[in-house]
């Protein structure tokens, strides 16, 4: 009898190992499941981590206080377009705090973008070479802060699609007009995610005009339909414009939006240049595995290579070096170009998943590397406690803008990020909208429950307001927690003396 239940215990497990191979699930569907599962197991080590980046906490922060009647650019500044905070303000309806809710969509859209980056490189190579790249976009991410929720995740997504639209009008020259107009569409939503995807954008663009110019020859035709697209890519920002005229706000829309950004101080050239070759370095293996990989590639290399010309270019132009994230659309035509190089080398079976096996380990370290940095979710809950308000607002001068919801604090300013008040280059009237030193003196003299700092200075602070906030901390506050995050970095907690 024991016998007859082992051997019926052996038969039931065969059935199950082969269970799957059973399973008629079409080839894409099959990639699609497989480029999820390497999202999650990639990006995992970050999930429910408050404190990856402080532009995502920021983002989270405003999409949250517009649920509570907040309106971007009148009661919180910040340059990036109203799309951005909308996503996040739709995550924010998912509920819970927000901070798994934003990382979980951001991985579903990460996985979604890999998928498109598959189905496009199967155009350059085969399925194998296709998947290598679509899973180094995934992992490469990692290497460039892209491990929780930037906004150049959210804008790849339509980016892509928009690439694939344009790809096929221009390889077959049919239905130019509908294929553009559904491309551009998606331009003008990547637009107010980002303003950066213009480059990237003008390339689709020209790419249609010539699709559109080979298919009728005629000149009126061309230029109505340029004429369409480029309403139709402006449309979304137009809406947003709209709005805010609509309710009177239109002066800070324009500012905050355009006006800003010619306002900013330059960063030293040594920063600047430190930060683009540390771009380049982690670019690179991938940048010379597209260039060889264009070189074998079939028909349609010219429109792909051209795309990852733009995209370089789009990261040149805009000259924002000290963050690594603003190179992650170039991760996008890169990888696809260098898909025919993958497909050579996954004709050695363990080649290729070896190279993947390192890739992936390389970027886990990396994450684990960013959080003893940054901090990690027993940082950030320990700096939530210390900080914690009993009456009144607490002040992020220099730390985590996830402070705010973790401490449901209120905003003592308009200007919440704490880069636009300690930053050397938003020093100026021009770059925020009001002079940094006396929106700084302003806060202060209303006196804070807790104020936030870090230890040692940012080596880019703005000074001035820097002495003048280390004056303000010596004479009224008290040091009420020090944590460390990294070797040699402190986050600090300052309570006002009189405060119980």
């Amino acid at each position: 009898m024991a016998r007859d239940a082992t051997d019926h215990g052996l038969r039931v497990a065969r059935v199950l190992i082969r269970w799957p191979a059973t399973w008629h699930v079409p080839a894409n569907w099959r990639a699609a499941l497989a480029l999820a599962l390497v999202a999650i197991l990639a990006r995992a080590q970050t999930f429910g981590n408050p404190v990856i980046g402080f532009d995502e906490q920021f983002y989270l922060l405003v999409g949250d206080r517009m649920w509570q009647g907040a309106v971007p650019y009148v009661d919180i500044f910040d340059r990036k377009p109203i799309g951005l905070f909308v996503v996040y303000a739709a995550i924010r309806a998912l509920g819970g705090e927000g901070f798994w809710q934003y990382q979980l969509v951001a991985t579903a859209v990460v996985a979604l973008t890999a998928f498109a980056i598959y189905r496009a490189a199967c155009k350059l190579g085969d399925k194998s070479g296709a998947m290598i790249a679509a899973c180094l976009y995934i992992i490469w991410l990692d290497f460039l802060e892209g491990e929780g929720g930037q906004a150049e995740l959210f804008f790849n997504l339509p980016m892509v699609g928009a690439a694939l639209l344009t790809w096929r009008a221009v390889e077959t020259q049919r239905h130019v007009g509908r294929r553009g107009g559904a491309a551009i569409a998606l331009v003008g939503i990547a637009l107010q995610i980002k303003y950066t995807t213009v480059f990237e954008g003008m390339f689709f663009g020209l790419a249609l005009m010539w699709a559109q110019w080979r298919a009728s020859r005629r000149g009126a035709a061309l230029v109505c339909r340029a004429a369409l697209w480029i309403a139709i890519a402006l449309a979304p920002t137009l809406l947003a414009l709209l709005s805010y005229a609509y309710y009177g706000a239109l002066p800070a829309f324009v500012f905050a939006n355009f006006q800003s950004n010619f306002g900013r101080l330059a960063d030293p050239v040594a920063a600047q240049l430190n930060g683009l070759a540390e771009a380049i370095g982690i670019l690179s293996p991938l940048l010379v595995c597209a260039g060889l990989g264009l070189r074998r590639a079939r028909p349609g290399v010219s429109f792909v290579g051209l795309w990852l010309g733009a995209a370089v270019l789009g990261y040149l132009g805009f000259k924002s070096f000290l963050t690594l994230h603003y190179a992650i659309p170039v991760l996008v035509p890169a990888t696809i170009a260098a898909a025919p190089l993958f497909a050579q080398v996954a004709r050695h079976r363990i080649l290729p998943w070896l190279f993947l096996a390192l890739a992936f380990v390389a970027s886990q370290i990396a994450i684990a590397r960013t959080t003893y940095v940054k901090g990690g979710r027993d940082t950030a809950r320990a700096l939530a406690a210390a900080a914690q308000p009993h009456h009144g607002c607490i002040f992020v001068y220099d730390g985590y803008p996830a402070l705010y919801m973790l401490t449901h604090s209120c905003l003592p300013t308009r200007w919440p990020f704490p880069g636009h008040l300690d930053s050397s280059n938003e020093a100026s009237a021009g770059a925020i909208g009001v002079d940094p030193g006396a929106e700084l003196r302003r806060i202060l003299a209303t006196r804070p429950e807790v104020i936030i700092d870090t230890a040692p200075v940012y080596y880019l602070a703005n000074q001035a307001n820097h002495a003048a906030i280390e004056a303000v901390l010596a004479r009224d506050y008290r040091l009420a927690a020090r944590i460390k995050t990294g070797s040699d970095r402190y986050r600090l907690v300052y309570r006002l003396r009189e405060a119980r």
